[in-house]
């Protein structure tokens, strides 16, 4: 197998991918809908802050690694890899048909002898569907499930480290997709697809677990006029079992909180632990947002400095970011939000000016380029990023 493309491959779960197999020699067609990301990967400029993907542009853009907007490419591969997740709607139930639509929309162009790979998280089933879809249509489902546990911004490196699991829907299957992603990880691990789709949705949602309960420790010392980070700090100190005891911080970002409420669907709305993180979670703002009220009194009028956009530290990512949920607080409260963030694009402002002008401080996402920020003025931090006065 030679020639894989990749559909969404311009996002975030498609760029790492196509890098890592281009850098084994495989010839990768990006296939994507988002016309400037398709010109900036050609130009060799990663459309994202993701690391070391500069140099793998460079090496192959032109000799085995392209991006198109043109579907056509889809009839020329041996495999085609779909990175569509599931999104949840608005009361949190998965939309399993728009996975289901990406993949019939690519019917016609697809053929029988190739590779079909699933690549996100997809909700428990999906898989089993999209098999169903592939045999109505050329009469067998030549497909895997092996989907990306990468972290944000460093996808390239962990791909090359990670186990890669695999679910396929047949034995020739796992074999093709078993010498693809050999290619590329140190180890496959085979599962049956709800199993495999399972081990995605339960690893995002253990994360966000994790947020929940130093979030809610955070949250419970704070109103008591405590300072968190003090409690934290002492309980972590040369103590193996709490070596892996998180921070507190704003849970944000495309899949967490997804993720957590597909598995909740999943479980028929039974998973009572990740509603309560959920609600722990997205919560965290408004206790922000009160925090700060409490030491200056009434917000209105204020111009109140929020520092960070992006839903994580030294990323331009601003899916899903919390620091919007809290801009819209302040502005409830009647207060002047002054934005800045030194990733994401938008309309921000300076942050010598957003300095100069703030009255109080909320710290959105803690950028290294605040670490240094002197301040005179109220603030809330629930990163412990800055020291407490």
């Amino acid at each position: 197998m030679k020639k894989i493309c990749i559909i969404g491959g311009c996002g975030h779960v498609g760029v790492p991918l196509g890098l890592a197999l281009a850098e084994r020699g495989f010839d990768v067609t990006l296939v994507d809908v988002n016309a400037g990301a398709v010109e900036s990967i050609n130009n060799r400029k990663p459309p994202f802050k993701e690391a070391g993907a500069a140099k793998i542009l460079q090496d192959r853009i032109g000799k085995n690694l392209t991006a198109t907007t043109n579907v056509e490419a889809v009839k020329e591969q041996d495999a085609v890899v779909f990175v569509t997740g599931t999104p949840v709607d608005e009361h949190h139930n998965p939309k399993i048909n728009d996975v289901l639509k990406v993949v019939r929309t690519y019917l016609d162009l697809m053929n029988k002898e190739q590779l079909v790979i699933l690549r996100s998280t997809i909700f428990p089933g999906t898989t089993g569907l999209i098999a169903e879809l592939l045999r109505d249509k050329f009469g067998s489902a030549k497909l895997a499930f092996c989907p990306e546990r990468i972290v944000q911004g460093e996808g390239v490196e962990e791909i090359f480290n990670l186990p890669q699991i695999i679910a396929p829907s047949s034995e020739e299957a796992y074999i093709e997709a078993s010498a693809v992603f050999s290619k590329i990880a140190p180890k496959i691990i085979r599962l049956e697809a709800k199993e495999a789709e399972l081990v995605k949705l339960i690893t995002n949602t253990w994360r966000y677990l994790e947020f929940a309960a130093a979030n809610a420790f955070y949250m419970m010392v704070e109103h008591e006029g405590l300072d968190f980070y003090t409690v934290y700090n002492a309980l972590k100190e040369d103590y193996p079992r709490a070596k892996h005891f998180p921070s507190a911080g704003l849970a944000a970002g495309p899949c967490l909180f997804k993720d957590t409420m597909q598995l909740s669907a999943f479980y028929q709305n039974n998973f009572f632990l990740g509603q309560s993180a959920m609600l722990v979670n997205e919560g965290l703002p408004n206790f922000l947002v009160d925090q700060l009220e409490k030491k200056m009194g009434s917000l209105a009028h204020k111009k109140i400095a929020l520092l960070g956009m992006t839903f994580k530290a030294n990323n331009d990512d601003v899916r899903e970011s919390l620091s919007f949920k809290i801009k819209k607080l302040l502005e409830f409260k009647m207060a002047k939000p002054l934005t800045h963030d030194p990733y994401a694009a938008g309309d921000f402002m300076p942050l010598d000016e957003v300095l100069k002008q703030a009255e109080g401080v909320v710290l959105g996402t803690p950028h290294d380029e605040y670490k240094n920020i002197a301040l005179s003025v109220p603030f809330v931090d629930c990163w412990g990023f800055w020291k407490r006065v």
